[in-house]
Order: structure tokens, then C-alpha cells, then sequence
């Protein structure tokens, strides 16, 4: 039976997506901060769900968590990093940019780098990153979450890179979504918001493909064509 783990699955897309991983077969651990959201997500289908309550900001206690769940799981087809922070923060207040920070590049680079050793060692599986479309250029009103998101996409080309070179079969995808219906979509200017089942069905889509990258929805490809594109005197007029 393949296993995977999901963190960040106490609601919007890390939530959707383990019922359509238990539903394609997988058996899946779940992590998050709350509790209560965890084994609600579990009574749904208490033999195909492992729950773990843990803060990805927590580093030491993250790899721990993740250490005895796979552990646990007997084996590590899939790992899946939905876990993310980010606010408009128009006054720059650093501990505003520090909760991103904290969570999107320290809780990030612990995870990811846990996970790809762990398959480095196993000698397959696949590793699954949440970036964002903000991550392809900086924005006036929520500088870390962009720069956070930029790190990300950058540090899972690094990965992929690396995994080229081993030549083994670990795989890394980088998901970007635009805007998709849950907590982190807020704020004026939001368009094109995608339903959550939605979203989650096509990063799915992707997973199964072993994409290196995807736009959720593909829609936003052609806006990542054009923030990459855009002369800087018209971007900030935006």
C-alpha cells in the first residue's frame, strides 16, 4: 500500500487533498497545529488516517514527528508540504514578515531537507512543495510572504538538481497556485479564486504525473508568463 504524509492538513488544500490520497489508495499521515481538526479529518476514515499535531516552526520537534510517523507508516512513498504563513503587512512590521519567515523558510527547509534524505536513503519517493505565484516576483503589500515563496520555488530547483544528479528516482514538484479559496486568499484584487476541491484535483493531477512543476489552476500559467515578463514601470503601477 503506498503511504504518504501531509502537513499542513488541517483544512484547505493539505485537507482535501489526503481525502483524494485515501481515496487513490494511500495510507496517509496528517500533521498540523490543531488538534481537533486532525482526528475530525480522521473519523472520516479512521484505518487509512495517522494523526500528528506539530508547528512546522518547531524544528527539532517537526523531524522528530516526522522520524516515528514513517516510522509508524513503515515506508515513505509521498511527502506533501502544504504548511505555509503569510499576511499583507503595509506597515512592515517584522514580526509580521518573522511568522513568514519562521514558517515558510526555516519550517521549510527542515522538512524538506528531512524528507529528502529520508529518500535519498530509501532510494525513491516524492517530494511535494506548495511555493505560490507570488514567489515569481516581489509585492509592495506582503513582501516576505513573495520573498518566502521565492526561496521556496528556488530551494525545490536545488532539489531537483541534486536528485538529477544521484540518479536515483526521487522526484520533486513545486506547486504555485494563484488564488484558491481558503484563509490565505484575502485582500483586495483576488481573481480567478479556485474552489479548494478544485485546486486539490489538479495538484493530484500533478502528483500522479511527477510534474517538476504546476500552475493551480493552469490558468495561472499565462499570469506567471507575464509577472516574468512585465517591464518593471508598468509592475509598479499594478
Amino acid at each position: 500500500m503506498k503511504t504518504t504524509i501531509i502537513i499542513g492538513a488541517t483544512s484547505g488544500i493539505g485537507n482535501a487533498l489526503a481525502k483524494r490520497l485515501v481515496g487513490d489508495g494511500y495510507t496517509v499521515g496528517i500533521t498540523g497545529r490543531r488538534t481537533e481538526l486532525l482526528e475530525s479529518l480522521k473519523a472520516e476514515n479512521p484505518e487509512r488516517f495517522l494523526v500528528r499535531t506539530h508547528d512546522v516552526t518547531d524544528v527539532e520537534g517537526s523531524i522528530n514527528t516526522l522520524e516515528n510517523l514513517a516510522g509508524e507508516l513503515g515506508r515513505l512513498d509521498l511527502l506533501v508540504l502544504c504548511a505555509g504563513m503569510g499576511d499583507h503587512n503595509e506597515l512592515l512590521d517584522c514580526a509580521v514578515e518573522r511568522r513568514a519567515i519562521d514558517t515558510n523558510v526555516l519550517g521549510f527547509t527542515a522538512v524538506v531537507d528531512w524528507a529528502f534524505a529520508f529518500f535519498q536513503k530509501q532510494k525513491h519517493g516524492h517530494l511535494v512543495a506548495i511555493s505560490s505565484v507570488a514567489g515569481l516576483r516581489g509585492h509592495g503589500f506582503w513582501p516576505a510572504f513573495g520573498a518566502t515563496k521565492a526561496y521556496q520555488i528556488s530551494y525545490a530547483q536545488s532539489l531537483q538538481h541534486r536528485a538529477a544528479k544521484l540518479k536515483v528516482p526521487i522526484f520533486v514538484t513545486d506547486i504555485r497556485p494563484g488564488f484558491v479559496d481558503t484563509a490565505m486568499a484575502k485582500g483586495e484584487g483576488v481573481f480567478w479564486v479556485a474552489p479548494v476541491d478544485k485546486a486539490a484535483r489538479q495538484i493530484h493531477r500533478a502528483i500522479v504525473k511527477k510534474k517538476k512543476v504546476a500552475y493551480i489552476t493552469r490558468r495561472w500559467r499565462f499570469v506567471a508568463w507575464l509577472m516574468k515578463r512585465m517591464p518593471n514601470f508598468i509592475y509598479n503601477k499594478l
